[in-house]
């Protein structure tokens, strides 16, 4: 096998461990991406919920004083 074969296949295979790293690096990040949306959904439904309770409390109370 020549200088040159040696090194194109070399490089290929360097090439192709960069690709598949990439790959997986993209699955992951992706991952990460819809866990943090998951998680930042789930806050929002808390605060809202909490609002809501609060909401209630206060507009009971602003009725308990208007009677």
């Amino acid at each position: 096998m020549s200088n040159q074969t040696n090194n194109n296949n070399q490089n290929s295979v360097s090439e192709g461990v960069k690709e598949t790293a990439g790959a997986a690096f993209h699955t992951v990040h992706s991952a990460l991406e819809t866990t943090e949306n998951a998680a930042m959904n789930a806050v929002d439904a808390t605060a809202n919920a909490v609002n809501n309770v609060m909401g209630n409390t206060n507009n009971n109370k602003a009725n308990r004083n208007n009677e």
